[in-house]
Protein backbone atom coordinates (compact mmCIF):
# COMPACT_ATOMS: atom_id res chain seq x y z
CA UNK A 1 0.00 0.00 0.00
CA UNK A 2 1.00 3.71 -0.72
CA UNK A 3 -0.54 6.64 0.79
CA UNK A 4 0.65 10.48 -0.41
CA UNK A 5 0.49 12.54 2.60
CA UNK A 6 1.62 15.99 0.51
CA UNK A 7 4.48 15.17 -1.95
CA UNK A 8 5.80 12.43 0.17
CA UNK A 9 4.13 9.07 0.09
CA UNK A 10 4.35 6.01 2.84
CA UNK A 11 5.24 2.64 1.86
CA UNK A 12 3.73 -0.50 3.55
CA UNK A 13 4.67 -3.34 1.76
CA UNK A 14 4.90 -7.27 3.08
CA UNK A 15 5.62 -10.57 1.42
CA UNK A 16 2.88 -12.53 3.35
CA UNK A 17 -0.02 -13.32 2.76
CA UNK A 18 -2.82 -10.64 3.59
CA UNK A 19 -4.50 -12.63 5.70
CA UNK A 20 -1.54 -13.28 8.03
CA UNK A 21 0.24 -9.90 7.52
CA UNK A 22 1.28 -8.17 10.31
CA UNK A 23 1.51 -5.49 8.23
CA UNK A 24 -1.93 -5.53 7.08
CA UNK A 25 -3.17 -5.70 11.13
CA UNK A 26 -1.28 -2.34 11.56
CA UNK A 27 -2.98 -0.83 8.87
CA UNK A 28 -6.30 -1.57 10.16
CA UNK A 29 -5.82 1.08 13.23
CA UNK A 30 -3.83 2.84 11.03
CA UNK A 31 -5.06 6.71 10.84
CA UNK A 32 -5.80 7.67 7.21
CA UNK A 33 -6.27 11.12 5.70
CA UNK A 34 -5.41 11.21 1.99
CA UNK A 35 -5.94 12.68 -1.50
CA UNK A 36 -4.85 9.74 -3.11
CA UNK A 37 -3.58 5.95 -2.51
CA UNK A 38 -3.29 2.34 -3.91
CA UNK A 39 -3.02 -0.95 -2.99
CA UNK A 40 -2.11 -4.24 -4.43
CA UNK A 41 -2.43 -7.85 -3.36
CA UNK A 42 -0.15 -10.02 -5.64
CA UNK A 43 -0.81 -13.00 -7.22
CA UNK A 44 2.87 -14.12 -7.83
CA UNK A 45 2.94 -15.26 -11.62
CA UNK A 46 6.42 -13.10 -12.90
CA UNK A 47 9.16 -13.14 -10.34
CA UNK A 48 9.16 -14.99 -6.92
CA UNK A 49 7.77 -14.19 -3.45
CA UNK A 50 9.90 -11.62 -2.07
CA UNK A 51 9.85 -7.81 -1.10
CA UNK A 52 11.39 -6.28 -4.44
CA UNK A 53 8.23 -7.82 -6.39
CA UNK A 54 6.05 -6.17 -3.88
CA UNK A 55 3.77 -3.77 -5.64
CA UNK A 56 3.24 -0.54 -5.61
CA UNK A 57 6.44 0.50 -6.71
CA UNK A 58 7.86 3.74 -6.40
CA UNK A 59 9.71 6.42 -8.70
CA UNK A 60 10.91 9.47 -8.74
CA UNK A 61 9.85 11.36 -12.30
CA UNK A 62 10.32 15.33 -12.55
CA UNK A 63 10.22 16.11 -8.68
CA UNK A 64 7.53 14.16 -8.58
CA UNK A 65 6.29 10.83 -6.54
CA UNK A 66 5.08 8.14 -9.19
CA UNK A 67 3.35 4.88 -8.15
CA UNK A 68 2.28 1.58 -9.91
CA UNK A 69 0.41 -1.47 -9.47
CA UNK A 70 -0.29 -3.77 -12.49
CA UNK A 71 -3.19 -6.40 -12.81
CA UNK A 72 -2.60 -9.11 -15.34
CA UNK A 73 0.55 -10.22 -17.50
CA UNK A 74 2.83 -8.10 -19.84
CA UNK A 75 5.10 -11.36 -21.63
CA UNK A 76 6.97 -8.84 -23.51
CA UNK A 77 8.40 -7.14 -20.19
CA UNK A 78 8.86 -10.40 -18.24
CA UNK A 79 12.61 -11.21 -19.14
CA UNK A 80 14.53 -8.19 -18.80
CA UNK A 81 18.13 -7.93 -19.26
CA UNK A 82 21.23 -6.12 -20.01
CA UNK A 83 21.35 -6.61 -22.74
CA UNK A 84 17.58 -6.92 -23.60
CA UNK A 85 15.45 -3.99 -22.47
CA UNK A 86 12.63 -3.83 -24.24
CA UNK A 87 11.53 0.39 -24.38
CA UNK A 88 8.64 2.29 -25.40
CA UNK A 89 7.94 5.74 -27.72
CA UNK A 90 10.97 8.30 -28.07
CA UNK A 91 13.23 6.07 -25.65
CA UNK A 92 16.59 4.68 -26.30
CA UNK A 93 17.83 1.24 -24.75
CA UNK A 94 21.41 2.69 -24.34
CA UNK A 95 20.79 5.28 -22.70
CA UNK A 96 17.60 4.19 -19.59
CA UNK A 97 17.54 6.32 -16.30
CA UNK A 98 14.99 3.45 -14.97
CA UNK A 99 15.83 -0.34 -14.33
CA UNK A 100 13.96 -2.93 -12.15
CA UNK A 101 14.97 -3.58 -8.80
CA UNK A 102 12.97 -7.04 -8.91
CA UNK A 103 11.93 -9.83 -11.30
CA UNK A 104 8.75 -8.83 -12.13
CA UNK A 105 6.86 -7.76 -15.80
CA UNK A 106 4.87 -5.48 -13.50
CA UNK A 107 8.04 -3.09 -12.41
CA UNK A 108 9.99 -3.77 -15.88
CA UNK A 109 6.61 -2.57 -17.40
CA UNK A 110 6.92 0.79 -15.42
CA UNK A 111 9.99 1.42 -15.71
CA UNK A 112 9.80 1.59 -19.28
CA UNK A 113 6.57 4.01 -19.26
CA UNK A 114 8.88 6.53 -17.37
CA UNK A 115 11.45 6.42 -18.86
CA UNK A 116 9.23 7.23 -22.16
CA UNK A 117 7.76 10.30 -20.78
CA UNK A 118 11.72 11.43 -19.99
CA UNK A 119 12.68 10.89 -23.29
CA UNK A 120 9.37 12.87 -24.80
CA UNK A 121 9.24 15.55 -22.52
CA UNK A 122 12.35 18.58 -21.15
CA UNK A 123 9.85 20.07 -19.04
CA UNK A 124 6.36 19.58 -17.55
CA UNK A 125 3.47 18.18 -19.38
CA UNK A 126 -0.19 19.60 -19.30
CA UNK A 127 -2.70 16.53 -17.90
CA UNK A 128 -4.19 16.93 -21.27
CA UNK A 129 -0.77 16.04 -23.33
CA UNK A 130 0.40 13.96 -20.58
CA UNK A 131 -3.19 11.57 -20.87
CA UNK A 132 -2.48 11.80 -24.72
CA UNK A 133 0.42 10.15 -24.43
CA UNK A 134 0.43 7.91 -21.78
CA UNK A 135 -2.79 6.52 -24.38
CA UNK A 136 -0.38 5.91 -27.01
CA UNK A 137 2.22 4.11 -24.66
CA UNK A 138 -0.10 1.84 -23.60
CA UNK A 139 -1.25 1.04 -26.93
CA UNK A 140 1.88 0.01 -27.77
CA UNK A 141 2.18 -2.26 -24.43
CA UNK A 142 -0.80 -4.15 -25.86
CA UNK A 143 0.18 -4.57 -29.38
CA UNK A 144 2.09 -7.94 -27.57
CA UNK A 145 -0.79 -10.79 -27.83
CA UNK A 146 -1.66 -12.47 -24.34
CA UNK A 147 -1.01 -9.16 -22.69
CA UNK A 148 -3.21 -8.13 -19.73
CA UNK A 149 -2.54 -5.10 -19.07
CA UNK A 150 -4.63 -3.35 -15.95
CA UNK A 151 -3.01 -0.94 -13.72
CA UNK A 152 -3.10 2.09 -11.34
CA UNK A 153 -0.62 4.85 -11.56
CA UNK A 154 -0.62 8.00 -9.21
CA UNK A 155 1.20 10.75 -10.03
CA UNK A 156 1.36 13.23 -6.72
CA UNK A 157 -0.44 13.69 -4.36
CA UNK A 158 -4.12 14.52 -6.59
CA UNK A 159 -3.92 12.19 -9.68
CA UNK A 160 -4.35 8.72 -10.38
CA UNK A 161 -4.68 7.09 -13.69
CA UNK A 162 -6.29 3.62 -14.36
CA UNK A 163 -5.49 1.78 -17.60
CA UNK A 164 -7.68 -1.52 -18.21
CA UNK A 165 -6.71 -4.34 -21.11
CA UNK A 166 -8.98 -6.86 -19.38
CA UNK A 167 -8.54 -10.95 -20.13
CA UNK A 168 -7.93 -14.27 -18.47
CA UNK A 169 -4.87 -15.60 -17.98
CA UNK A 170 -4.09 -19.79 -19.31
CA UNK A 171 -5.93 -22.14 -16.89
CA UNK A 172 -7.38 -19.52 -15.04
CA UNK A 173 -11.73 -18.83 -14.96
CA UNK A 174 -10.57 -15.26 -13.06
CA UNK A 175 -11.17 -12.36 -14.95
CA UNK A 176 -8.13 -9.83 -14.80
CA UNK A 177 -10.37 -6.49 -15.62
CA UNK A 178 -10.93 -3.04 -13.32
CA UNK A 179 -14.58 -1.60 -11.89
CA UNK A 180 -14.93 1.76 -10.51
CA UNK A 181 -17.61 3.20 -8.12
CA UNK A 182 -17.80 7.20 -7.31
CA UNK A 183 -19.49 7.54 -3.25
CA UNK A 184 -21.22 11.20 -2.66
CA UNK A 185 -23.04 12.60 -0.30
CA UNK A 186 -25.57 11.34 0.93
CA UNK A 187 -23.27 8.56 1.79
CA UNK A 188 -25.10 5.64 3.28
CA UNK A 189 -23.67 1.65 4.21
CA UNK A 190 -22.14 -1.03 2.37
CA UNK A 191 -21.79 -4.47 2.47
CA UNK A 192 -18.62 -6.50 1.92
CA UNK A 193 -19.17 -9.21 -0.62
CA UNK A 194 -17.25 -11.37 0.11
CA UNK A 195 -17.97 -10.90 3.89
CA UNK A 196 -20.32 -10.18 6.56
CA UNK A 197 -19.11 -6.67 7.08
CA UNK A 198 -20.60 -3.46 6.66
CA UNK A 199 -19.37 0.40 6.56
CA UNK A 200 -21.59 3.21 7.51
CA UNK A 201 -20.08 5.44 5.55
CA UNK A 202 -21.74 9.13 6.45
CA UNK A 203 -19.52 8.34 9.80
CA UNK A 204 -16.51 8.66 7.60
CA UNK A 205 -16.89 10.73 5.01
CA UNK A 206 -17.21 14.66 5.10
CA UNK A 207 -20.45 15.77 3.39
CA UNK A 208 -17.85 17.64 0.84
CA UNK A 209 -16.46 14.51 -0.24
CA UNK A 210 -16.07 12.91 -2.98
CA UNK A 211 -14.57 9.49 -3.19
CA UNK A 212 -13.76 7.09 -6.07
CA UNK A 213 -12.71 3.17 -5.51
CA UNK A 214 -11.09 1.23 -8.20
CA UNK A 215 -10.90 -2.52 -7.98
CA UNK A 216 -10.30 -5.50 -9.77
CA UNK A 217 -14.20 -6.62 -8.48
CA UNK A 218 -16.79 -4.86 -7.23
CA UNK A 219 -16.31 -4.92 -3.66
CA UNK A 220 -19.73 -3.87 -1.78
CA UNK A 221 -23.11 -4.73 -2.48
CA UNK A 222 -23.88 -0.90 -3.63
CA UNK A 223 -25.14 0.31 -7.20
CA UNK A 224 -22.95 1.81 -9.50
CA UNK A 225 -19.82 0.09 -9.83
CA UNK A 226 -19.10 -0.01 -13.54
CA UNK A 227 -16.30 -2.11 -15.70
CA UNK A 228 -13.98 0.16 -17.63
CA UNK A 229 -14.38 -0.28 -20.98
CA UNK A 230 -11.03 -2.60 -22.64
CA UNK A 231 -8.32 0.42 -23.88
CA UNK A 232 -9.70 2.93 -21.65
CA UNK A 233 -7.29 5.14 -20.07
CA UNK A 234 -9.28 7.52 -16.57
CA UNK A 235 -7.78 10.18 -14.81
CA UNK A 236 -9.43 10.62 -11.41
CA UNK A 237 -8.89 14.25 -9.77
CA UNK A 238 -11.09 14.89 -6.78
CA UNK A 239 -12.43 11.73 -7.25
CA UNK A 240 -14.23 12.84 -10.71
CA UNK A 241 -13.10 10.26 -13.89
CA UNK A 242 -11.77 12.15 -17.05
CA UNK A 243 -11.47 10.11 -20.06
CA UNK A 244 -10.17 12.26 -22.64
CA UNK A 245 -7.43 14.99 -23.30
CA UNK A 246 -10.06 17.72 -24.07
CA UNK A 247 -12.13 17.10 -20.50
CA UNK A 248 -9.02 17.37 -18.89
CA UNK A 249 -8.78 21.24 -19.58
CA UNK A 250 -10.93 21.82 -17.18
CA UNK A 251 -8.83 20.15 -14.14
CA UNK A 252 -5.54 22.35 -15.97
CA UNK A 253 -7.13 25.45 -15.77
CA UNK A 254 -8.25 25.26 -11.72
CA UNK A 255 -4.42 25.14 -11.58
CA UNK A 256 -4.13 20.84 -10.76
CA UNK A 257 -2.35 19.42 -13.12
CA UNK A 258 1.40 18.55 -12.38
CA UNK A 259 3.48 20.54 -9.79
CA UNK A 260 6.90 20.41 -9.06
CA UNK A 261 9.86 22.50 -7.88
CA UNK A 262 12.20 21.21 -9.76
CA UNK A 263 10.76 21.88 -13.14
CA UNK A 264 9.26 24.75 -14.55
CA UNK A 265 6.01 24.79 -16.49
CA UNK A 266 5.82 24.01 -19.83
CA UNK A 267 3.89 26.39 -22.37
CA UNK A 268 1.01 24.00 -22.42
CA UNK A 269 0.62 24.84 -18.94
CA UNK A 270 1.28 28.57 -19.31
CA UNK A 271 -1.41 28.60 -21.83
CA UNK A 272 -4.05 26.75 -19.66
CA UNK A 273 -3.46 28.91 -16.93
CA UNK A 274 -3.55 32.06 -19.11
CA UNK A 275 -6.95 31.07 -20.91
CA UNK A 276 -8.05 30.52 -16.89
CA UNK A 277 -7.48 34.06 -16.12
CA UNK A 278 -9.08 36.03 -19.27
CA UNK A 279 -12.31 33.93 -18.45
Amino acid sequence: MVIYEGRGVRSFLDVAPCVDSSVAEFLQNYPVRTHNMIAHIRCATHGCTSLENVHPFIRELWGIQWCFVHNGEAPEFACQRYDNHVVLGKADATNLSYHSVGDTDSEAVFCAILDALKAEFNDLPSLPVLYTTLNRLCDQVVEEHDTIFNFLMTVGEYTLFAFSWPGQKPDSDVWNGLYTLTREAPFSTATLLDEAYSIDFSKVNDPMDRVTVVATRPLTDEDGWKEMKKGELIVFDKGVPYSSARDLEHVEQQGRGLSSRCFRKSKQIAQHQNKETVI
